[in-house]
């Protein structure tokens, strides 16, 4: 318990660092990149693509042609921009998200390190595409399970918990091995997740929970247009802000458990060679005994 609490406001005073800081931001800077140049490539071909499929669809000729009697003016042209930009947001926003991500928490965890453990040897137990390669498979197994307990989340109270619980459980294996990867070895970090595994999976369903609240501004700024684009770059940084806590968490916790890890068998080892020592001592005195006339 003092490991968890110590590591969670560790997590919290180190978000507001300006290393942080300028790091949550990185995934906005990347999504307005990526907009700028997709729209100066594509905007005018996907927006005549899209007002050709609304007028083409037999099935709201007839409301468009409505609408447009209502307002006075061509609804298609007006929309399909609209459209555009609702379709492509999510794209971005993922792509960003997932940029940023693959160097964010790395990043973060040598931050950690740096101010910490500065003295913490590097055994690099875990390669980095064989980390790329375990979180793909741990994502896909979470999708899977998400898939799988849709039926559960017509039952009021599993719906708050199914969820939270499996990306919770995605988030302490992705992030409890990347913490470890560059300083652990592959035996520490087997050691280090068998004996922490509860704490670990407390955190990642807390931060689980914390991840859902970016999603309430996302829903809102699709609901209320107006507000577009204001609340989901808000979703945005708040999503990535939650992010590098998470990494943060799992990065003091998981060095600490490391560190104190190392001292435990460094301490034993230290006791271990004095009675070692008087051992062979007690034997060679036996022999030269042995040996005398």
């Amino acid at each position: 318990m003092r490991l968890l609490l110590d590591s969670f406001w560790r997590a919290v005073a180190y978000c507001m660092l300006p290393r942080v800081i300028v790091l949550s931001l990185l995934p906005l800077g990347l999504m307005v990149l990526l907009a700028a140049v997709s729209g100066y490539f594509y905007w005018d071909a996907a927006v005549a693509w899209t007002r050709g499929a609304l007028e083409s669809w037999p099935l709201l000729a007839s409301f468009w042609s409505w609408i447009g009697r209502l307002f006075s003016g061509d609804v298609t042209s007006m929309l399909a921009p609209l459209v555009v930009v609702f379709a492509a947001t999510p794209l971005i926003v993922v792509l960003a998200l997932v940029i940023v991500a693959g160097f964010m928490a790395p990043a973060l965890t040598r931050l950690v390190a740096e101010r910490r453990f500065p003295s913490l040897e590097r055994k690099k137990g875990a390669s980095f595409f064989g980390s790329v390669a375990r979180s793909i498979g741990l994502t896909v197994l979470a999708l899977l399970a998400l898939v799988v307990s849709m039926p559960l989340w017509l039952i009021p109270p599993l719906v708050l918990i199914l969820p939270p619980l499996i990306w919770g459980w995605l988030t302490y294996r992705v992030m409890s091995f990347d913490a470890l990867a560059e300083h652990a070895s592959a035996e520490e970090r087997a050691t280090l997740l068998r004996a922490h595994r509860l704490p670990l999976l407390c955190i990642g369903v807390l931060c689980g929970y914390l991840g859902a609240a970016p999603s309430i501004v996302w829903a809102s700024g699709l609901l209320f247009a107006a507000a577009f684009f204001v609340l989901v770059p808000l979703a945005i940084w708040i999503y990535t802000l939650v992010f590098a806590f998470s990494a943060l968490w799992f990065g003091h916790y998981c060095l600490d458990a490391l560190a104190q890890l190392r001292g435990q068998r460094a301490a034993a080892a230290a006791a271990a060679i004095p009675g070692d020592a008087a051992a062979i001592e007690a034997d060679q005195a036996v022999l030269s005994q042995w040996k005398s006339p």
